[in-house]
């Protein structure tokens, strides 16, 4: 039934703006030769909607499944006749159980999910035409961590509004995740040497077929940017320090997501071996399991282990000293961005609304650990002096520490600058309380805000707001440089003077505006705290 469910959406999704339209209205082409394009695996049909040729689901990678799980990617077989591609591929195999926590999320974010199977290897293109024009490429990797989402996650995701608007290419990814993208059974054998990061080894596979067949779609493979929220911005600084990926990559944007390390080699072995002893050592009957069963079985002993999956800092797929340490990302540019209120604390819990400063203290100082609290809290409010005292919280939790570090390391680098962002803009929706959440700016950079009303309200004003951030994309995409006529002059990043773009309606450049505050915070991964109860006066 849920593919039932969004089957129209998923059309509809991508018609929301104008453009294109024949004489007659007619909006949509689809069938006979329209949207036929040649891949170097065989020609693929998708559909022409409002202008824009559409094609969804298109394989960049063999079945992962069998003999081939827990092994780098391979290349499709070539297909004969025309292969139809117009609705998306398979989801990788994950958790399917907490997609629609409740009933207020459910309707905020509406997930969009499909058929899982291991045959999950496959992208989707917006273009404004297969023509020849070599025009800038976008791959868009999606979040979820390095263990859930898909490429079409939410509606916000989709690319024909910024394809057309921007006259660009746009791409996105769905890859190898959780245990199937990342367990070290590298024990079992030489030919596993890389299992546990053939989840991003995917990435790459997926970067070299856009070189080897985006030309074809009308973009240039000579430019190409990729970009990624949450886990995905992690992929994406992953994927810029990998040698595999050096080449295929121009420049790249991470949103709250950021990388400076990965898991390290000891503890991703010490979770492979704890599951090939559960096979005896035989890794072809991990292959062969269902993948429910294999799923389950690895996530069981991971927790037993008291370890995870995600990319291995193996010395060879990925640095083992940290990340942009050597030549692989020296020219490519990047762009940083957070949200001010990555969790929104007070969206669903109307008390915490109305905290005094002391209440603020008293939760910042009990539920997240933080003993200098009362510093940290006056040092947000007198560089936010308007901010009500539960968005002193959030800024709190939403910490910028690690992206400040990931900023450094590629400062550090020399070459290429480094420009950085936050995003504040709180949309008119739940009491003015949804707030700046976490992947609320991703529909703004796309140019679908009316398209992804239940994080924006849609109108005006949020499109006034994307006009900001979507143009400094585009202009970030054809130079390297985000700076463009709808905002104000944007510096390179600089530890000294560390600039940030405060996106708003009103947009601004402040400098360090919160170091006061991080010089008092204790680090902490707020992804592992629970939700916290209305503090106490």
């Amino acid at each position: 039934m849920k593919l039932i469910k969004f089957l129209v959406p998923a059309i509809l999704a991508v018609s929301c703006a104008g453009g294109g339209e024949k004489a007659d209205g007619q909006r949509l082409f689809v069938g006979d030769d329209y949207a036929v394009t040649q891949t170097q695996y065989g020609k693929v049909q998708g559909y022409i909607l409002d202008g824009v040729y559409t094609y969804l689901g298109i394989p960049y990678g063999a079945p992962t499944g069998g003999e081939n799980r827990f092994l780098p990617p391979q290349k499709p077989e070539s297909w004969e006749g025309i292969r139809p591609a117009m609705f998306y591929g398979n989801d990788a195999p994950q958790n399917m159980a907490n997609k629609w926590r409740n009933n207020t999320s459910t309707f905020t974010d509406h997930w969009n999910y499909f058929d899982v199977s291991e045959d999950c290897l496959n992208l989707n293109v917006w273009t404004p035409a297969p023509d020849g024009k070599k025009r800038p490429v976008l791959v868009w990797m999606h979040g979820g961590g390095f263990a859930a989402g898909n490429s079409i996650e939410q509606d916000g995701y989709h690319g024909a509004n910024l394809a057309r608007s921007g006259d660009i290419v746009f791409v996105s990814v769905n890859h190898r995740l959780n245990a199937f993208g990342f367990s070290d059974l590298s024990a079992a054998g030489p030919d596993f040497k890389n299992s546990g990061n053939v989840g991003i080894l995917d990435l790459v596979a997926s970067l070299q077929w856009v070189h080897d067949n985006i030309a074809n779609f009308g973009g240039d493979p000579g430019n190409v940017t990729i970009m990624g929220q949450s886990g995905g911005g992690a992929k994406v600084c992953d994927v810029i320090s990998m040698p595999s990926a050096k080449g295929l990559v121009h420049k790249a944007v991470a949103l709250s997501g950021n990388a400076t390390s990965a898991t390290d080699p000891a503890s991703s072995a010490a979770v492979g071996a704890a599951i090939l002893k559960t096979a005896k050592g035989d890794v072809k009957k991990l292959q062969a399991m269902p993948w429910e069963e294999y799923y389950a079985l690895a996530h069981k002993v991971a927790g037993e282990v008291g370890g995870g999956f995600s990319p291995v800092a193996d010395g060879a797929v990925l640095p083992a000293d940290g990340f942009f340490k050597d030549d692989v990302a020296r020219d490519v540019p990047l762009m940083l961005c957070t949200t001010s209120s990555e969790f929104s604390l007070s969206k669903e819990n109307v008390e915490l609304e109305n905290i005094d400063f002391d209440g603020a203290v008293a939760m910042v100082r009990d539920q997240f650990g933080q003993p200098e609290a009362e510093a940290v809290l006056k040092a947000y409010q007198a560089a936010f002096p308007d901010k009500k005292p539960i968005e002193l919280v959030n800024l709190t939790v939403a910490q910028r520490k690690n992206v400040l570090a990931t900023a450094d390391a590629k400062y550090a680098q020399g070459g290429a600058p480094v420009y950085l962002a936050w995003f504040d803009y709180n949309a008119p929706l739940f009491g003015g309380r949804i707030r700046a959440f976490h992947c609320s700016d991703i529909c703004y950079w796309f140019r679908n805000t009316d398209l992804m009303v239940t994080h924006t309200g849609g109108g005006a004003e949020p499109r006034k707001v994307s006009d900001q951030l979507s143009n400094a994309l585009l202009a970030f995409m054809r130079t390297g440089n985000p700076n463009c006529p709808e905002i104000p002059q944007w510096p390179a990043y600089t530890p000294e003077e560390a600039p940030t773009m405060i996106f708003d309606v009103k947009s601004e450049v402040r400098n360090a505006p919160d170091r006061a505050a991080l010089e008092h915070l204790v680090s902490f991964n707020p992804w592992r705290m629970s939700r916290p109860a209305p503090a106490k006066k």
